[in-house]
C-alpha cells in the first residue's frame, strides 16, 4: 500500500510527459544495456566482440575479396583483427555527413550488410557489428589500406578521439582493414581476460566453414607467443574429417556435396563410423545453428528418402520389410550441413534455428540430387551405408523390447523415482537442483547439508557405462543412467522432452582429482548425446569444490581453489601460529555443513555452465583416450605425461 492519496487515471496520466522519456544519441543504449546486443557482459559476451569484428573481414571472404584474417590476442589483453578485404570505405556518407568509416564504428546498423548492396550473404547472428564493439571498449583504433593511402582513427569509450585521417601510401595492390580493441572493464565486470582455446576453437570451426580462407590465431601474452594457422581448401569435408578423429571411419573418404538454388548456397558434408551415435552440426552464413532448422529437415528428409530409395531398388531391403527411420539411417553418422542464405530468418529460444522455408526446398533438392549420384557411383559405399542403416533398425527393435522389458521392471515412469535420489519437496522446476554426486558417502553429506526445498541428491557408484560403445538396450540396462533419465522426467532418446524436465539445474559434482574428471566427461558424454536440449536451454552445471582448507587458529579459515592460490595465502599470513591445511582428496572428505559452505550454498558457490562446444569437446576426448585408434592415444600421453605429478597409484 501507499501513503499517497488516490488520484485518477487522468491526472496519473498527465505526470507521463515528454520529461520522462529519455533519448540515448549514438551508442549510449549500447552502454546502457549492452546485454540486448551482445547478449550477456559475461566472458561469451566479451569473446563475442571478437566475432563480430571477425565477421567483417569473413563477408570480404563471402563476397570474394579476403583470403586471410588473423587474429592477436596482445600482452595486454588487447585485441588486433586484420583482413586484407577491400577495406572500410574512407569517402562521405551523404546520409550522416560523416566518413563512411566513422559511420560504421559510430552509428548502430551501418554497414555494408544492411544495405542489399555491400554484400549478397553476410555472417554475423546480431548484426551489430563495429559501432557496438567501439561502444564497449576502452579504445579502439582503426587503420584502413585502399586505393594506395593508409589512414587512420581512433576513439575512447564510442567517442571519436582521433578523427579519420591520411597517414601514408601504400602500394595499389595492398588492401585491409585492421582493428584494435580494448574492452573496457566498467562494462566487462566479471572479465576481460580472453580464452585461447574458446577462440581457437571459433577461428579453426570458421576455417573449415570457408574454404580457402586462411586465418590465424596468436597469444602474445606468454613468453613464447602460441601460433596456430588454419586453412582448408576442403572446406567443411576436412571438418568431418576432423569431428571423427579416433573414430574408425566405415569408408575411407567422406562424402562432399555443393550446390546453389535461388541463391541459396548448400554444403554439405558426411562420413559414417563403426560408432552408435551421430554428430550433426549444421550452420546459417557461418552461424552455428544448434537448434536446427529447415535446413537440417531438409537434409533428414532427405538423406532417410535417397537411402530407403537404394535399398529398395537394390533389393537391400526387403519387400516385407519397413522402411529404415531417420535414425537408423544416421546412426554412426557424422555431418555438416552449411547454407549461405541472403536473407535468414532465426527463431527459437536461443536465436539459433533456421526458420526460412526456402532454406528447407534448397537443401533438399541440392543433397538429394548429389547424394543419389554419389550412392549411384559407388554401390560398394552405398550397400555398406544401407547395411549400417539395417543394423541399426535391428538395434531399435531390440532397444524397444528391452525399454519395455526395463519399464516393467523398474519403471522409466515419471511417477516412479529411483529409490536412492532423495528428492526436494518444491515442484517447481524453475528453482529445483539435481546433484549428481560421486559415492555414497558424498552423497550421504550433500543430503545433510542441502536446502530440501530446492535441492535434489542422486548418488552415482563409480564411473558410468561408456556409451559411446554402447547400444540402447544395454544403456537402458544400466541402473545408474536409468536412474538419471527417470530422476529427470525428460524421457530420452526419440522420446527426450526438455519442457518435462522436473530440474532446471542438472549439477554434477565429483572429486577434484582424475577419477572426477573420468566420470564428469562420462556423464558430459551421456547427457550430450542422449540430452542434449537441456546443455542447449543451459540446465547443466559442473560443481567447483575446493582443494583445500587453510585454518589458523581459532580465527581464520579459508577455502581455497588452485595451488597458486594456496601458496599466496600462505605468503601473506603471520608466522604464528602455524596454518593448518586440510586437503581434499575427494567430496566424501566434507562433512555436511563443510559441502553446503563451499559447494552448494547459492549464496558463495562456483558453478560452471556447460555450453555445447563444453560437452562435444569432452565427447571427442572421450572417444580419443577410450577409442579404438591407438595412434591418437599414444600421442596424447607422450604430449602429457610431463604434466603429471604426484600420482596415486
Amino acid at each position: 500500500m501507499t501513503d499517497r492519496p488516490e488520484e485518477s487515471k487522468a491526472e496519473q496520466a498527465l505526470e507521463y510527459d515528454a520529461s520522462q522519456i529519455q533519448v540515448l544519441k549514438g551508442l549510449q543504449a549500447v552502454r546502457k544495456r549492452p546485454g540486448m546486443y551482445i547478449g550477456a557482459t559475461n566472458s561469451q559476451g566479451l569473446h563475442h566482440l571478437v566475432w563480430e569484428i571477425v565477421d567483417n573481414g569473413i563477408d570480404e571472404a563471402l563476397a570474394g575479396f579476403a583470403t586471410k584474417i588473423s587474429v592477436v590476442i596482445e600482452k595486454d589483453n588487447s585485441i588486433t583483427v586484420t583482413d586484407n578485404g577491400r577495406g572500410i570505405p574512407v569517402d562521405l556518407q551523404k546520409e550522416t555527413g560523416k566518413s563512411a568509416l566513422e559511420t560504421v564504428f559510430t552509428i548502430l546498423h551501418a554497414g555494408g550488410k544492411f544495405g542489399g548492396g555491400g554484400y549478397k550473404v553476410s555472417g554475423g547472428l546480431h548484426g551489430v557489428g563495429a559501432s557496438v564493439v567501439n561502444a564497449l571498449s576502452a579504445e579502439l583504433a582503426v587503420e584502413v589500406t585502399r586505393d594506395g593511402k593508409r589512414y587512420y582513427m581512433d576513439f575512447v569509450r564510442g567517442h571519436v578521439q582521433t578523427p579519420m585521417k591520411q597517414i601514408g601510401t601504400a602500394p595499389h595492390e595492398e588492401h585491409g582493414t585492421k582493428v584494435h580493441f580494448l574492452p573496457d572493464p566498467d562494462v566487462f565486470t566479471e572479465t576481460t581476460v580472453f580464452d585461447m582455446e574458446t577462440l581457437t576453437t571459433r577461428v579453426r570451426e570458421l576455417a573449415f566453414l570457408n574454404k580457402g580462407l586462411q586465418i590465424s590465431i596468436r597469444d602474445e601474452r606468454s613468453k613464447e607467443p602460441v601460433e596456430h594457422d588454419f586453412l582448408y581448401e576442403g572446406g567443411i569435408r576436412h571438418y568431418v574429417e576432423f569431428l571423427d578423429r579416433g573414430r574408425q571411419p566405415v569408408f575411407p573418404d567422406p562424402v562432399y556435396v555443393e550446390g546453389v538454388e535461388n541463391g541459396i548456397t548448400v554444403e554439405v558434408s558426411l562420413q559414417y563410423t563403426n560408432d552408435y551415435h551421430s554428430t550433426l552440426k549444421t550452420f546459417t552464413n557461418n552461424i552455428n545453428t544448434y537448434e536446427g532448422g529447415t535446413h537440417e529437415e531438409g537434409f533428414k528428409q532427405a538423406l532417410t528418402r535417397i537411402i530407403n530409395s537404394y535399398g529398395r531398388t537394390n533389393k537391400l531391403i526387403k519387400d516385407n520389410e519397413e522402411n529404415l527411420t531417420g535414425p537408423d539411417v544416421r546412426e554412426g553418422i557424422t555431418a555438416v550441413v552449411s547454407v549461405k542464405h541472403p536473407d535468414p530468418q532465426f527463431e527459437g529460444q536461443t536465436k539459433t534455428k533456421l526458420g526460412n522455408s526456402d532454406a528447407r526446398t534448397a537443401t533438399n533438392h541440392v543433397f538429394s540430387q548429389e547424394f543419389s549420384q554419389f550412392m549411384n557411383e559407388h554401390p560398394q559405399v552405398a550397400r555398406e551405408i544401407v547395411q549400417k542403416g539395417l543394423l541399426a533398425a535391428k538395434a531399435r527393435s531390440a532397444a524397444k523390447r528391452a525399454r519395455e522389458v526395463t519399464r516393467k521392471k523398474s519403471g522409466l515412469e515419471i511417477n516412479n523415482l529411483p529409490g536412492k535420489l532423495a528428492n526436494n519437496t518444491s515442484k517447481d522446476p524453475k528453482i529445483s537442483e539435481l546433484f549428481i554426486v560421486e559415492g555414497d558417502s558424498a552423497g550421504g553429506s550433500a543430503k545433510q547439508g542441502r536446502s530440501r526445498l530446492t535441492q535434489a541428491i542422486l548418488p552415482i557408484r563409480g564411473k558410468i557405462l561408456n556409451v559411446e560403445k554402447a547400444t540402447m538396450d544395454r544403456i537402458l540396462s544400466n541402473e545408474e543412467i536409468r536412474s538419471l533419465f527417470t530422476a529427470m522426467g525428460t524421457g530420452f532418446g526419440s522420446e527426450f522432452d526438455v519442457n518435462k524436465a522436473h530440474y532446471h539445474k542438472l549439477i554434477i559434482m565429483t572429486d577434484a582429482d582424475v577419477d572426477g574428471a573420468h566420470i564428469q566427461t562420462l556423464l558430459l558424454t551421456l547427457i550430450y548425446n542422449f540430452m542434449r536440449p537441456m546443455i542447449d536451454a543451459g540446465y547443466v552445471y559442473i560443481a567447483q569444490p575446493p582443494l583445500y582448507r587453510v585454518r589458523q587458529g581459532n580465527k581464520f579459515q579459508q577455502y581455497i581453489d588452485s595451488d597458486e592460490e594456496l601458496q599466496t595465502l600462505l605468503g601473506s599470513l603471520p608466522a604464528a601460529p602455524k596454518p593448518q591445511i586440510q586437503r581434499y582428496k575427494g567430496l566424501g572428505e566434507m562433512d555436511a555443513e563443510q559441502l553446503w559452505d563451499t559447494t552448494m550454498n547459492p549464496e558463495n558457490r562456483r558453478l560452471l555452465r556447460v555450453t555445447s562446444d563444453d560437452a562435444e569437446a569432452a565427447a571427442a576426448a572421450f572417444t580419443m583416450l577410450m577409442g579404438e585408434e591407438v595412434g591418437p592415444r599414444r600421442q596424447f600421453i607422450e604430449a602429457n605425461a610431463k604434466f603429471v605429478e604426484n600420482l596415486d597409484v
